[in-house]
């Protein structure tokens, strides 16, 4: 087990945290995040259709019940993944985005190597057992930890109830995650349960500002898996709160721009500015802002200029990106031109 605070990944408890473990659905974070994070880029999008094989509709387990040719758009099979943790929409999704599952699986273990999770080898995107499909807690929250920064990735994994299909017979699913109605604040992620892997949970909660992220593994008893991470959560929330030095958004500083439109552009964080500290922790952090002195035009809104760095004494706690507010378009060369004879004008 292990909870660690989402923005700066620190630790509040562990336990056997590096112990390779089957994942079993929670394989599916990483299938997700692959997927999303082709949306992102623009390599795929959410109404992309995407064609079930026979081989993705021969799995069992969970599943939606696909058919050979059976089309569904990519965000359709997203959720049903999210929500219903279906095994052939996973297949379908890896093959539509990769080829093959095998191709996907050596994806999403290259994609965790880069993460940090060294002790991670997927097989398959889905989580039936193999025994050389396997990670750790600790390896589960450095993805859970990326996850969070994708788009639609806990918009999707919040959804209680979801109705994949009206025809020929009604198919609604209900999502796995229990703390969805069990623990206030819960914000996803992913169930996983095999007989060999037993009951297993990735969850993220936010209370007051501060978010965290529990990975149980191995549970034997029933809804323990739940219990568990609810018991861990609570103790974070009971020990820890959030330390907020600049909301979301906020206006931090400008930066003077070369050959803009605008002299300056306002830099605002890209997240919260802060950390998780000990509840009556009173000791000092400060934050640094690393940004240049000047940008050069062109400038899109949201483009990174820098980050704050929170510390604690010398050493970087947390690190935030730091973005333009605005767009800042470039000067012509007239109106450069301009800039400068207004400058010598001044002067003189």
């Amino acid at each position: 087990a292990i909870l660690v605070e989402a923005q700066s990944g620190d630790i509040l408890y562990e336990k056997d945290a590096h112990k390779k473990w089957y994942p079993a659905s929670m394989t599916k974070i990483m299938t997700m995040i692959l997927a999303l994070e082709a949306v992102r880029d623009g390599k795929a999008n959410l109404e992309d259709m995407v064609i079930s094989s026979e081989y993705a509709c021969g799995y069992g387990g969970t599943q939606v019940w696909l058919e050979p040719g059976e089309e569904f758009t990519l965000k359709e099979m997203l959720i049903a993944i999210a929500v219903g943790s279906a095994n052939d929409c996973s297949v379908a999704v890896a093959e539509h985005l990769a080829g093959t599952d095998k191709a996907f699986a050596d994806m999403m273990t290259k994609k965790a190597k880069e993460l940090g999770a060294k002790n991670t080898n997927f097989t398959n995107s889905h989580g039936l057992h193999d025994d050389d499909h396997y990670t750790t807690a600790y390896d589960l929250s450095l993805m859970a930890r990326y996850a969070l920064t994708l788009p639609h990735m806990t918009d999707f994994t919040t959804i209680k109830e979801y109705t994949f299909r009206e025809e020929p017979k009604l198919l609604v699913l209900h999502n796995t995650n229990k703390l969805l109605w069990w623990f206030e604040g819960t914000k996803g992620l992913k169930t996983g349960t095999t007989s060999a892997a037993k009951r297993n949970l990735t969850a993220v909660a936010e209370k007051d500002g501060l978010d965290l992220i529990s990975v149980v593994m191995g549970v034997d008893e029933r809804n323990g898996h739940f219990t568990q991470s609810m018991n861990l959560l609570r103790h974070g929330f009971a020990k820890y709160e959030f330390k907020m030095f600049f909301e979301k958004d906020q206006e931090v500083a400008q930066i003077e721009v070369g050959k803009g439109i605008q002299e300056h552009v306002h830099v605002v964080p890209l997240d919260p500015v802060g950390i998780a500290v000990p509840k009556g922790d009173e000791e000092a952090h400060e934050v640094r802002l690393d940004l240049p002195k000047m940008v050069e035009a062109p400038i899109e809104k949201g483009m990174e200029v820098g980050r704050a760095v929170v510390l604690k004494g010398k050493k970087e706690m947390s690190s935030v990106p730091l973005v333009a507010s605005q767009d800042v378009g470039r000067c012509t060369l007239f109106q450069q031109l301009k800039k400068v004879l207004n400058a010598v004008f001044v002067i003189n």
